[in-house]
């Protein structure tokens, strides 16, 4: 074993336990994007199912498709999909039973197109764009794109089942943008109800205003990053202040170890030197693994028993720790980031050493490196 991730199955039900006792009525979709952030999208889609999400959530339809390949059927979970473009496999979805989110007057042809090639409605799912700026009708847009919706419902084409939208700033409590698109998100719920849309499902709630704003949970909240353990407002709370533990650990066994005298270059660039005769140790990950370069000279690793620093640039392959005069064997487990429990870094230790966010850290662990699932028959 070069490097593995662990993916603890375990960790992500009863994160998804502690997310439903929050909500209180409301159901709870598993956003699995990605596939699932970088843990694996059916082995955390069947965890979260076990755990009681009523829903899984993927940005593209083949996303979705793959799900249901894997044996996840309708009477398993309703799946929602909400990243479209012409040419999207639009038949296939709506076959498979997966619910079509429709952000734009331009989409709904597509749907019904597909309607008429298959033979059955399709489930449908209307996004308004409540001030986010990216996916989703404006406001301008949305009685149009409604009343449209409405009436392809009405001939028995589609069935719309929700009405949603997605917060800008959920993860900065106290925005001014928050209030202002809840309201805007009860107009466009306004306007669809007048329009006679009676949706199974409204929803506006993704992680941090799971966890921080609860009159944002209506019928269904979105949790992403939470659910993998890890806090989307790290300002306001680790993942523990929220009853969550980090589902992924990251480790890699030592390649090389070697003494090397004062002033040795370390890495491309010679970025570091060596203060004094030392051990170095070689790491096998790089940024083709999904380890990020930014953190070159900042990212922490737990070896040898504490915690160290990389010692110049990361590699595309590989990266270097410095040992000072401690000793260490080729084979020995260096890890990464865990859930921080036993001293070790953390998912959001990378993401301060890198400059980004913790959901890139976990996201970007590339295919290279194996996923091993615990706590768990996948």
């Amino acid at each position: 074993m070069r490097a593995e991730a662990l993916i603890d199955l375990a960790a992500l039900r009863g994160n998804i336990a502690a997310l439903r006792d929050r909500v209180g009525s409301a159901g709870v979709m598993s956003v699995v994007k990605a596939d699932a952030y970088g843990h694996g999208s059916v082995p955390c889609a069947r965890a979260a199912l076990a755990a009681g999400a009523s829903w899984l959530g993927t940005a593209t339809p083949e996303e979705a498709l793959a799900l249901r390949a894997a044996g996840i059927g309708p009477q398993d979970a309703r799946v929602l999909c909400w990243l479209w473009t012409p040419g999207s496999p639009w038949r296939e979805t709506v076959a498979a039973d997966i619910d079509i989110s429709v952000s734009g007057l331009w989409a709904l042809p597509h749907v019904l197109d597909a309607v008429r090639a298959v033979g059955r409605p399709a489930r449908v799912q209307l996004k308004a764009d409540t001030g986010l700026g990216r996916n989703g009708a404006q406001p301008a847009d949305w009685p149009e794109l409604v009343a449209a919706a409405r009436a392809a419902e009405a001939e028995g084409l589609i069935s719309v089942t929700g009405v949603w939208s997605h917060f800008a700033c959920a993860d900065e409590p106290g925005h001014p943008s928050i209030a202002a698109q809840l309201r805007a998100y009860q107009e466009v719920l306004a306007v669809a109800e007048a329009a006679g849309l009676r949706p199974e499902v409204r929803h506006i709630a993704n992680s941090p205003a799971t966890l921080t704003l609860p009159e944002s949970h209506f019928d269904l909240v979105r949790t992403g990053l939470a659910q993998y353990g890890l806090s989307p407002v790290p300002e306001l709370g680790s993942p523990a202040d929220f009853g969550l533990r980090p589902v992924m650990s990251l480790v890699a066994r030592v390649a090389q170890v070697k003494r090397v005298p004062s002033g040795h270059g370390v890495s491309y660039g010679h970025t570091y030197v060596t203060p004094g005769e030392t051990t170095l140790a070689l790491v096998p990950l790089g940024y083709a693994d999904g380890i990020p370069r930014h953190a070159s000279g900042a990212g922490p690793v737990w070896l040898a028993d504490k915690w160290r620093t990389v010692a110049g640039r990361v590699a595309m392959d590989q990266f270097v720790v410095d040992l000072g005069g401690d000793a260490a064997e080729v084979g020995d487990v260096a890890v990464l980031f865990g859930n921080g429990e036993r001293g070790e870094p953390t998912a959001e230790d990378w993401a301060r050493a890198a400059g980004t966010i913790s959901y890139e850290i976990v996201t970007r662990i590339g295919a290279r490196v194996p996923r091993r699932y615990l706590g768990g028959d996948d």
